[in-house]
């Protein structure tokens, strides 16, 4: 028999969602519901003992084979502890709570890039707390899937979006959850003198991570936009050579093709056109 993963049960999938959640409601300059919904569903409760398993797997990388098979067995042997009737119910009641603020469809919707090792965690602590026989194929594949991310070495390279999550999993669990308001207000100091279009711009790489169809035509849509208040811009402006390297910057804005991919070089290039429209506008009244 083989186990179905579900991202809607998955703790660790659910716990990321949250803190991506906070911070965009945060950008957006808004209350954020998803802080009471972590704070009540993931401190001293099954489900926040259950996500310190998938926090063990992110704490360890760069491992030998040998260690990696060690975390994995210690994982899932430590999962057996689990009261599985609670933590059931306390998924339960934690999609109730999501769905109570946020549309279920768009809330998932965001890519997380270790999505693949809390997959196959996921189906390995269902596999080994069931009683029905399981498929040993699908074992072999997810324990593949995390000795990959636990022996390769990973490239150290995060988009600004990934920097609060990393300064989260650092952390003790307790102290994480206690001390989230402290990193919020690091993460809105830092990026306070952002105008509100470079905030939706990081905001909306924030709930996308990855580059997707979605995040592609908000890419091409804002470079359409601005390159349709440059050209605006160059009509009014009097100085012909203030003008002309108007000209040539509008020039240079084209949207992504059909192949190409929207990366961290597309994400500082909306902002820097947003902070060179917005010094023009200034500039020129």
């Amino acid at each position: 028999m083989n186990i179905k993963h579900s991202k809607y049960k998955n703790t660790g999938i659910l716990f990321e969602l949250l803190v991506r959640q906070i911070t965009a409601d945060t950008l957006s300059g808004k209350d954020s519901k998803a802080t009471n919904i972590l704070k009540q569903y993931f401190v001293k409760t099954e489900l926040g003992r259950e996500y310190k398993l998938y926090e063990t797997l992110s704490k360890h990388k760069n491992l030998t084979e040998g260690k990696a098979e060690v975390v994995i067995n210690s994982v899932i042997e430590s999962s057996k502890n689990l009261n599985r009737g609670t933590l059931k119910r306390q998924k339960y009641n934690l999609i109730k709570e999501i769905s109570k603020y946020y549309n279920l469809d768009e809330f998932f919707k965001t890519q997380l890039p270790n999505y693949k090792t809390h997959a196959a965690l996921y189906t390995l602590i269902e596999i080994y707390n069931s009683e029905n026989l399981s498929n040993p194929d699908q074992i072999i594949s997810n324990k593949i899937a995390i000795l990959e991310s636990l022996t390769t070495k990973q490239v150290n390279k995060q988009k600004v979006e990934n920097d609060l999550i990393s300064e989260f999993q650092s952390y003790d669990k307790d102290l994480r959850i206690l001390t989230y308001k402290v990193l919020l207000e690091k993460f809105n100091g830092k990026y306070e003198s952002l105008g509100d279009n470079q905030k939706l711009v990081l905001k909306e790489f924030i709930n996308s991570v990855d580059s997707t169809p979605k995040l592609k035509e908000f890419y091409n849509t804002k470079v359409g936009e601005i390159k349709e208040e440059l050209n605006k811009l160059a009509e009014q402006v009097t100085n012909k050579a203030i003008q002309i390297k108007i000209n040539e910057v509008a020039n240079l804005l084209s949207p992504l093709g059909k192949t190409s991919n929207v990366g961290d070089d597309e994400l500082v290039n909306l902002l820097q056109y947003y902070a060179l429209l917005e010094e023009l506008v200034k500039s020129n009244g």
